[in-house]
């Protein structure tokens, strides 16, 4: 169990389902209260009401700055004050660089980088008034790129980078920051992508660990919540995503490329069928809200 969160209030994106639902139950659970921003209405008034006073929700896509302030403000005004941000609204696509349409690539640039930018941009004069902390949700993907997840993998690594440049710009203002690198996590982007690509479960099956496991939601929670207690750093989920940071020049060094060509020989003729015959670039349950003019 972390240390209390009494008296905080945390801000989440991406608060409707997944991992940001289950760090806003956590963190209420710890006596904090939680602003939830998503863009699942239905879903967010079931989680708020489930979390009773300690949590509200703002409807709002990272796609859209003026939504994301508004969402912002209007939190911060309700709660008085807002002491930790978790960046967390996120999305994956499937297809190759030569297969996958601009817009779905854009769409997960602009969610996965921009959106990150909109809430710490918007979160800022906030978090500088409680010395608060941000911790921005990128993935094991940082550092360990996988034929036909370009565009999930650029981002990550772009998230990684903004992070770690906006740590430096608000240090003085008393604002920690932190990147948390979760590996596959158990929620339902993860179960549609192994029941929507068959080769994609089949390539995860031969990568080393940390890469071939599965993690539970609850077990991200939790780090989740110990990262927020001790202002961290860094999160890793599971801890062994470690390992992956410090060998990350090896894995992309020429002494590696052999084993990664045969095994993306072999796997991407098959995803580029599948995505194919599959007829979309992400997962179902993606909302596909336009971000306003």
């Amino acid at each position: 169990m972390t240390d209390n969160f009494t008296g905080k209030v945390a801000l989440v994106t991406g608060a409707a389902r997944g991992i940001g639902a289950g760090v806003a139950r956590g963190f209420v659970e710890r006596g904090g209260q939680v602003a939830l921003v998503g863009l699942e209405p239905e879903l967010l008034t079931e989680l708020s009401d489930e979390l009773g006073d300690a949590a509200a929700w703002w409807e709002a896509d990272v796609r859209d700055s003026a939504a994301v302030a508004t969402a912002v403000d209007a939190a911060a005004a309700h709660f008085g004050r807002i002491d930790f941000v978790l960046a967390n609204a996120g999305i994956a696509s499937y297809g190759t660089v030569r297969q996958i349409d601009d817009a779905a690539f854009e769409r997960v640039v602009d969610i996965n980088i921009n959106g990150v930018f909109r809430t710490l941009k918007h979160s800022t004069p906030h978090l500088a008034a409680t010395n608060g902390y941000a911790l921005v949700v990128a993935s094991l993907a940082s550092f360990t790129a996988l034929a036909g997840l370009a565009s999930y993998n650029a981002s990550k690594a772009g998230a990684e980078s903004l992070a770690l440049a906006y740590k430096q710009e608000v240090a003085h203002l008393g604002i920690g920051v932190g990147i948390c690198h979760p590996s596959w996590i158990d929620t339902d982007i993860v179960r549609n992508a192994e029941h929507d690509l068959p080769s994609f479960r089949a390539i995860r099956k031969k990568l080393p660990y940390p890469a071939n496991s599965t993690t539970s939601v609850e077990e991200c929670v939790e780090l989740i919540l110990q990262g927020f207690a001790k202002r961290k750093s860094r999160v890793y989920v599971p801890k062994g995503v470690l390992l992956a940071n410090w060998t990350k020049a090896l894995t992309n060094s020429p002494l590696a490329w052999p084993v990664l060509k045969r095994l993306a020989r072999k796997t991407v003729p098959q995803m580029e069928k599948e995505v194919d015959a599959l007829g979309r670039f992400h997962h179902s349950h993606v909302p596909e809200t336009k971000p306003k003019d």
